[in-house]
């Protein structure tokens, strides 16, 4: 994980992640670099200490991607979710490689990630698989069948 933020010159989220973890980061948010937040929602940019500054773009998910491109400059663009934004991103071609955290958690609800998937078009190779005690970090390369 630490290796992921590490790489990581820009994140890209959804408005509903964005909405839960505003009331649940602590100040300093954890991400450290820009955050293009996809919303229909005009707002200014909100700069938070440590050096995360949420942007949010109203014009489509290629737009917030080439401005986190821009942020990055030579480093990874991480989309960081949700799920219907992740699901977005996939259908359009744009994502090279997953990182997936999985916990033995059942919360019973939320946006299935890979439901809508058109999976004649996208296959999945796994390149890792990472266990510890609490979450197994998963990693697959997205190729076009």
């Amino acid at each position: 994980v630490r290796e992921t933020f590490e790489r990581t010159g820009a994140s890209v989220m959804g408005k509903r992640m964005f909405d839960a973890g505003e009331q649940a980061w602590p100040e300093e948010a954890p991400f450290h670099t820009p955050v293009f937040v996809v919303t229909h929602e005009k707002r200014d940019p909100w700069e938070r200490p440590g050096g995360t500054t949420f942007h949010f773009v109203n014009d489509g998910i290629e737009h917030a991607l080439d401005q986190a491109r821009e942020a990055a400059r030579h480093r990874d663009v991480r989309i960081a979710g949700g799920g219907a934004t992740i699901l977005e991103y996939v259908n359009a071609g744009l994502i090279d490689e997953f990182s997936i955290a999985l916990s033995p958690v059942l919360f019973g609800s939320g946006i299935r990630l890979f439901e809508g998937v058109d999976a004649g078009r996208v296959a999945l190779e796994p390149v890792r698989a990472e266990p510890s005690p609490r979450v197994t970090h998963l990693t697959y390369t997205v190729r076009e069948r």
